[in-house]
């Protein structure tokens, strides 16, 4: 697959193609906003429903604000706080906005992607890039160039930008009635997105809540190829392998256990990796141990994913 560079995926873009585009969090599949073509691209090609938002990608907070209608002190703090990097707003949009990114919604989910190839693409472009994660709709998200290339061949042009250094998908919040929502964990918490309003004067309650307007909603997502089940602490397979081949209706002879790494960092960043290593090297199941250590607020974007990814919980 070929490997483009800032230029030629501009050129690109341009034309009404999509580009892989590399970010902190996963690799993108990128579409230029002012491109109908481009847009139904990204969902032919990830063969993504129409009714699942597109997070749009800009370089900048001035050209974030260009696209919306409705910008409140709680957007601008947030956003001056923690761009580049990986937390998505929702704000109310503008005319500016396909109705094809934000699923016919009034309000537009915007990023600051902390990549400097992907930053310095986003500076040479009007408007933005919509980018959903580069895999196929409901698929385990790529966190290197060579995930992009084994899901798409040589359907998409790749922006090679290294591994992912975060792992998982931004954290996707809004602003409602004063208070901000986190509707997809990840790597700012409540907690720290309340500590930087505060540092700003702004004494605003931080929830967590469910809502259409964000992506990543579905009940199941992210799922690897082969089952994964969450197990208890100190799991033991010969016990329950019955029970899960029953539940599951399938039966298993390879299992991959899954120890998390002892901070949430570092199992962001192996998640996805393992969830395809563990197919690749011929496992037929991933059995993923949840710890008591793993029900703080900093494990809850990682079990966000799990909670999607699994066939099954015990």
């Amino acid at each position: 697959m070929k490997r483009v560079d800032p230029v030629k995926a501009r050129s690109l873009l341009l034309q009404g193609e999509v580009v892989s585009i590399p970010t902190e969090t996963v690799y993108g599949l990128g579409g230029w906003i002012y491109s109908e073509a481009g847009l139904k691209k990204i969902f032919s090609t990830k063969e993504r429903p129409f009714f699942d938002p597109l997070i749009v990608h800009v370089d900048t907070l001035e050209k974030a604000k260009l696209l919306t209608s409705e910008w409140t002190e709680i957007h601008e703090v947030l956003a001056r706080s923690c761009w580049p990097g990986p937390l998505t707003l929702i704000a109310k949009k503008n005319e500016k906005i396909s109705p094809l990114i934000t699923s016919g919604l009034d309000s537009v989910a915007l990023r600051c992607p902390d990549h400097e190839l992907t930053l310095k693409l986003l500076s040479t472009i009007e408007g933005g890039i919509a980018a959903p994660s580069a895999n196929k709709f409901g698929k385990t998200s790529p966190t290197s160039s060579e995930h992009v290339e084994k899901e798409f061949g040589d359907a998409v042009a790749i922006m090679e930008g290294g591994p992912s250094r975060v792992g998982i998908e931004s954290t996707v919040a809004g602003v409602n009635n004063g208070r901000v929502e986190i509707f997809r964990p990840g790597f700012y918490t409540a907690k720290m997105l309340t500590e930087i309003l505060l540092k700003n004067g702004l004494d605003v309650s931080v929830v967590y809540a469910q809502s259409p307007v964000a992506p990543g909603q579905l009940k199941h997502h992210y799922m690897p190829k082969i089952p994964l089940v969450i197990v208890p602490e100190n799991f033991i397979w010969e016990i329950h392998q019955k029970e899960i081949e029953r539940s599951l209706g399938m039966t298993f002879s390879q299992p991959a256990v899954w120890r998390q790494p002892m901070t949430p960092e570092i199992a962001s960043r192996e998640l996805y990796q393992k969830m395809r290593e563990f197919d690749e090297k011929g496992h037929d199941i991933i059995l993923a141990e949840r710890s008591p250590l793993h029900f703080n607020e900093e494990w809850l974007g990682i079990w966000n994913r799990l909670d999607k990814a699994k066939s099954l919980a015990l």
